[in-house]
């Protein structure tokens, strides 16, 4: 029988929001907090054990551990890492968190861990290649965040400008989690109706969809200027993530799997639209992008490969 037992590893801002959001939607039924200070595992492990009491879906355990704890697990979360600096962009934090990343990934390996790892520490497609790589777990059983957030964000702003629900929209940026990410306007509809035909109706111009997603990309960097982090939307999108994982969904979201000459490229993960089950992401969604969408992937890729020679460098 399965356990239904989530492990934890980071227990930063980003983390432990993970963990509140999955708590809340009783996503599982054992939590295990794994931090380099232990002290900081324990105290949220703790904190958050005090809902068990009231939460009307609850959990059966929750508690600091170690890698021993990931042998059984049906799933692994690994946020760890160096945060953000004001300014810094994602790929400047590379070498920091790649060696971070090759520590994390060894103990988890030598656990025993069999089931799906979700990674979100930055740079997210950067990180999850090292890891799938150091680790040497199945490709399909390693998921990055990848564009999901990036995309929540651009659906957000479209409905916005647009004075609708950000679940009426359908809008994906895909490549990298990050500056180079790219629109891709062609399949994006709002209550299944092209956005292309809002333009045509002057309903929304270019400029307002070029300012979009300019505001999508720079989102982070907002936030980090004026909180010094961002961790809300990504917990939630990783608990999203999560129950696709345990409930066996078979929903496509754009996470971060490894391209294997879809979209021209391969040998690295990045943002794309892919769909989840028990069993990970089990397929890449191939769009017929536009020649611009394409260059833009092609220019977004061709940054990630250099960066992810850097980690590799970084770590060797």
């Amino acid at each position: 029988m399965k356990k239904n037992k989530v492990v934890l590893v980071g227990c930063g801002a980003v983390g432990t929001s993970f963990l509140y959001a999955a708590i809340n939607q009783g996503l599982a039924s054992e939590y295990v907090l794994i931090d380099v200070f232990p002290d900081a595992a324990e105290g949220n492990a703790i904190d958050l054990a005090d809902t068990m009491a009231v939460l009307p879906t609850t959990f059966t355990s929750i508690k600091a551990g170690t890698y021993a704890d990931c042998s059984d697990a049906e799933v692994v979360v690994v946020t760890a890492g160096r945060p953000q600096k004001p300014g810094e962009t994602r790929i400047e934090m590379v070498s920091d968190n790649a060696k971070i990343m090759k520590e994390i990934a060894i103990q988890i390996k030598d656990s025993g861990f069999n089931g799906i790892s979700i990674i979100a520490s930055n740079p997210v497609d950067v990180l999850t290649t090292i890891y799938q790589e150091v680790t040497g777990f199945n490709e399909h059983k390693v998921i990055g965040s990848g564009t999901t957030l990036d995309s929540a964000r651009l659906r957000r702003l479209l409905a916005e400008k647009l004075e609708v629900a950000p679940t009426d929209v359908d809008a994906y940026l895909i490549g990298e989690h990050g500056d180079s990410s790219v629109p891709v306007w062609s399949k994006t509809t709002v209550m299944g109706k092209a956005v292309k035909d809002y333009l045509d109706e002057e309903k929304i111009s270019q400029a307002d969809l070029d300012k979009i997603w300019k505001d999508a990309v720079n989102m982070a960097y907002v936030i980090i200027e004026k909180k010094r982090a961002t961790f809300y939307g990504i917990g939630v999108c990783l608990a999203r993530l999560m129950s696709a994982v345990l409930r066996n969904e078979r929903q496509i979201f754009m996470i971060g799997a490894k391209l294997n000459d879809q979209y021209n490229h391969k040998g690295f993960y990045t943002g794309v639209p892919a769909l989840i089950s028990a069993n990970g992401w089990e397929y890449i969604l191939e769009w017929n992008l536009s020649t611009n969408e394409q260059a833009g992937f092609d220019k977004s890729s061709s940054v990630l490969k250099d960066v992810v020679e850097q980690a590799r460098k970084a770590i060797a």
